[in-house]
């Protein structure tokens, strides 16, 4: 098994390290740190901006580049959070607590060091979890039939409303949408045409390039005009990057430990960078054996949650690969960037791509030993990148992405959608409903769809075979629970309320 291993990783380095793939991976991983350097702008809105622009490439070399784009943003938060205390990512919050306390006391170079090597440590053994679990969890998901998937979707589409951001309410209502969006266009079996309208347009379904530009680029865009900018360059010099011995000592097992973290929390659906990086933290402050100095800058709060973010965005990429469910909203991009190229996720990726597989998981690699030589060295022009005002670099933002929506189908009618879908977006905000879900039903929805007609056709219309089949049954029981868990408080509070008047 490690001699297969081995032999499907040196192929994936004979992919990986061609002169166009390596290009493009170093293309991704240097503006993947510019956009985790700059804040609101982030990996999500990036990649759907820049999906038009990977339609005339191989997809291998197109998947490489976005993959790079979403684990280098990881690694340019922690650049700004250590720096200038200000966050470019959400899961970068967490460094701000520590880092920036460390930059104050003059171990500005050590924390961003620290950062540096756990992103690459981290990244290094998450790329090869994700090599040797990918093909044995393939294997499992070739065992699943036509219910089984129509039940893993659901418990994906379940997971990611339960893992939102605020209402659990808000966040199922957004799934909704997402679905119904999905299902707009011609009907695959019968021909007939469902939501369009009677606008020809609508026929082929709405274009999901428009659809991310709308949510992510544009309401982003408005956003960030109504916050006043203020960025406060940090005083003191970045100082000697290297450590001492007792901060080597603190920092291994902070870095090993969210790790493992963050290699398990990348895989659950919803589970993310974010969701590791706040749980490394709440870790690391009660396993240290210096608690006194969480808040002060404790180098274990920058070390255990940067480790365990760059581990997460990529073992995140283990149900993408092996069964084709995004699990959160950069990954549900993923899933439509293949899907433009004519891919479909899933189980059978090894087998009918397997350059696209390995070359992948092998450029992970590639990616984070080149986003260690990048980012230590060129740290004064990030931060020289965030003196240019926002305002000059909007408009270009607004041309490129009515580019590239017109450029898809050089048809003006992209360029509406992704405008009614940015103030979509923006309202959404507004009402507090976090637009991710909405992405991850828009696509799962179709498939979804495809499954329960083929699950139905194959049982003649009998329902049972839902919980009839143990893998069904067991995923339909986990989703119950967890939407149970979730909504439980809430009726509780109601209750209480209820009976307090």
């Amino acid at each position: 098994m490690i001699q297969e291993l081995l032999g499907n990783l040196a192929f994936g380095l004979s992919v990986a390290l061609t002169f166009e793939n390596i290009l493009f991976c170093f293309i991704g991983c240097v503006i993947g740190t510019a956009i985790g350097v700059l804040p609101g702008i982030g990996p999500v809105a990036t990649i759907s901006l820049l999906l038009p622009i990977t339609f005339g490439q191989p997809a291998t070399t197109a998947i490489i580049m976005l993959a790079g784009i979403y684990y280098g943003s990881q690694y340019g938060g922690s650049t700004t959070a250590i720096l200038l205390n200000l966050p470019g990512e959400v899961s970068a919050v967490v460094t701000t607590i520590e880092g920036y306390k460390m930059a104050r006391r003059g171990r500005a170079g050590a924390a961003l060091a620290t950062a540096a090597i756990g992103s690459f440590f981290a990244g290094t053994v998450a790329t090869i979890f994700v090599a040797a679990s990918g093909p044995l969890l393939t294997e499992v998901a070739l065992s699943f039939g036509p219910a089984d998937y129509f039940s893993l979707m659901l418990l994906g589409l379940i997971i990611s409303a339960v893992l939102a951001q605020g209402s659990v309410m808000k966040a199922i209502g957004m799934v909704t949408v997402g679905v119904s969006l999905g299902l707009v266009g011609t009907d695959v079996q019968t021909g007939q045409q469902r939501f369009t309208f009677g606008v020809p347009e609508l026929s082929d379904g709405l274009s999901f390039a428009s659809l991310a530009m709308g949510l992510f680029g544009i309401s982003e865009i408005i956003l960030n005009l109504e916050r006043p900018e203020s960025r406060n360059a940090l005083s003191s010099k970045v100082g000697s990057l290297w450590l001492t011995k007792a901060e080597w000592k603190r920092a291994i097992p902070s870095i090993l430990r969210g790790t493992m973290l963050g290699s398990a929390l990348g895989i659950l659906p919803g589970g993310g960078a974010a969701l590791s990086a706040f749980g490394s933290y709440m870790m690391e402050r009660r396993l240290s054996k210096y608690k006194h100095e969480f808040g002060t800058g404790a180098i274990e709060g920058v070390a255990g949650p940067e480790s365990a973010n760059n581990a997460a965005s990529q073992t995140s990429f283990i149900p993408l690969l092996t069964l084709g469910i995004p699990g959160n909203a950069v990954m549900a991009l993923m899933v439509g960037a293949l899907i433009i190229q004519g891919i479909q996720p899933g189980p059978r990726m090894v087998e009918a791509q397997p350059e696209l597989f390995w070359g992948l998981i092998a450029s992970m690699w590639v990616g984070n030993l080149m986003l260690l030589v990048i980012n230590l060295p060129m740290i004064g022009i990030w931060v020289k990148l965030l003196q240019v005002p926002y305002k000059f670099m909007y408009p270009s933002i607004l041309v490129f992405i009515a580019i590239g929506s017109y450029s898809i189908n050089n048809n003006v009618f992209d360029v509406y959608q992704v405008l009614a879908f940015g103030i979509l977006g923006y309202l959404f905000s507004k009402l507090r409903m976090e637009p991710a879900p909405l992405l991850i039903g828009f696509v799962l929805g179709p498939m979804m769809e495809e499954h329960l007609r083929r699950a139905m056709l194959l049982s003649r219309g009998d329902v049972l075979v839902f919980v009839e089949r143990p893998i069904s049954a067991t995923l339909l029981a986990i989703a119950a629970l967890a939407l149970i868990t979730m909504l439980l408080p809430n009726i509780r509070k109601k209750k209480d309320a209820a009976l307090a008047e």
